[in-house]
């Protein structure tokens, strides 16, 4: 198995590099690639790769790559980030996350039939989101400054939000066999890990005698993560929130590391990514979007694309100075996150007696919204770009 899906990997990663050109300027996407090409590649289709839930390989890819994700997330947010054009992201962090995530519990329930706990954890997974399916918003020049550094931070801070949430819910419906002041435990020393292990390594690498050569830098970060995954998982700390404060550490202390790092750790962070989208999707089959799921599934689903976070940011937006189209582009980009495929994943492996029909609604949701975000982003930043365009008038004048 571990050949076949290495192979098939490089040959996707391969036609997804040869492509990227004419995908930043269409809607080709390579979110779509991997999603399509693991599905194709899959059990339910030409069956070259041959995964299931339960198997190692893929809640380790799983875990590794929401690690990477999230260290790689907090490095875009330190608190000088934070603290500057906060307005915006605040208001979509805290006021259109929750309200998000309450909207789905409730279209859960209602729709779905599902009870109201369940239905809430459902929220919470769905909640986060995450720019990688809607690229050429939050890099293109086009697009407003704000726009994209609110989708930015915002996604960047998302999933570390709801885990703790995921994570407390899960406890709560008995998929968890740690006890409420175990769970706090590991929350609060997975958050300690994050933030001691990066001063005590920028401290010692502050030292004359003990600096890095500027080549090396990138690999100075990965140390820190790979410490701070180390540690985490020796003392049962929770790893998922130590690798986000980890990330912030470094961006708020360490901010020539983070320059340094960026690229690498983005590319890293990318492929396993794609490597787990391409898992993913070969876990999805046609039984089981169109046998396993009913009709309420599917109406839940668009409910929760086009209706709760829409609807969230509508009100969270009231009173900002945004135009309407600003106001639409970032109500309708909040694809939904590599953080919620995990998400569905852990619940899945919980045990819970709904796990099977939640993983199923977040499955549908999410290969939803990366052929629903991944194919508009373009025809959105070229419609700003086409707003920018001086007029023949303007041009003369």
């Amino acid at each position: 198995m571990a050949t076949a899906l290495l192979l098939s990997f490089a040959v996707l990663l391969l036609i997804g590099v040869l492509i990227s050109e004419r995908a930043n300027r269409t809607v080709l996407s390579t979110a779509v690639l991997f999603l399509v090409g693991g599905f194709l590649l899959g059990p339910g289709a030409l069956g070259v790769i041959k995964v299931t839930s339960g198997d190692p390989i893929v809640s380790g890819l799983a875990e590794l790559a929401l690690f990477s994700v999230l260290f790689t997330d907090g490095m875009r947010v330190g608190f000088r980030d934070l603290r500057v054009a906060w307005r915006l992201p605040g208001r979509a962090l805290l006021l259109g996350l929750p309200l998000t995530l309450a909207l789905t519990a409730v279209f859960a329930h209602y729709i779905v039939g599902m009870p109201w706990l369940e239905s809430f954890l459902l929220g919470a997974i769905l909640a986060p989101t995450d720019p990688v399916f809607a690229s050429a918003i939050v890099g293109r020049e086009e697009v407003p400054g704000r726009i994209r550094h609110l989708l930015n931070v915002e996604s960047g801070v998302n999933d570390g939000l709801a885990l703790p949430i995921v994570l407390i819910l899960l406890a709560a419906a008995g998929g968890s066999n740690t006890h409420g002041e175990e769970l706090l435990i590991e929350i609060v020393l997975g958050i300690a890990v994050g933030i001691v292990i990066p001063i005590v390594v920028l401290g010692l690498e502050r030292l004359p005698f003990l600096q890095a050569i500027r080549s090396l830098q990138p690999l100075l970060a990965v140390s820190i993560g790979l410490l701070v995954l180390a540690i985490c998982q020796a003392t049962h700390a929770n790893l998922f929130l130590g690798a986000f404060a980890a990330g912030i550490t470094v961006a708020t202390f360490g901010t020539e590391l983070r320059h340094e790092f960026e690229q690498f750790g983005e590319l890293v962070t990318e492929l396993l990514k794609l490597a787990a989208i391409m898992v993913f999707g070969a876990l999805i089959t046609p039984t089981f979007l169109f046998g396993e799921i009913p009709l309420g599934g599917w109406v839940f689903a668009v409910f929760a694309l086009v209706v709760a976070r829409p609807l969230a940011l509508l009100v969270s937006f009231i009173g900002a100075k945004l135009s309407l189209g600003e106001q639409v582009t970032a109500m309708w980009f909040g694809p939904k996150g590599f953080a919620s495929v995990v998400y569905g994943l852990i619940i899945l492996e919980s045990g819970i007696a709904l796990a099977d029909q939640i993983y199923h609604l977040v499955a549908l949701v999410i290969v939803l919204s990366i052929l629903s975000h991944s194919s508009t982003d373009v025809v959105i930043a070229r419609r700003f770009a086409r707003n920018q365009e001086p007029t023949p008038a303007a041009a003369k004048g």
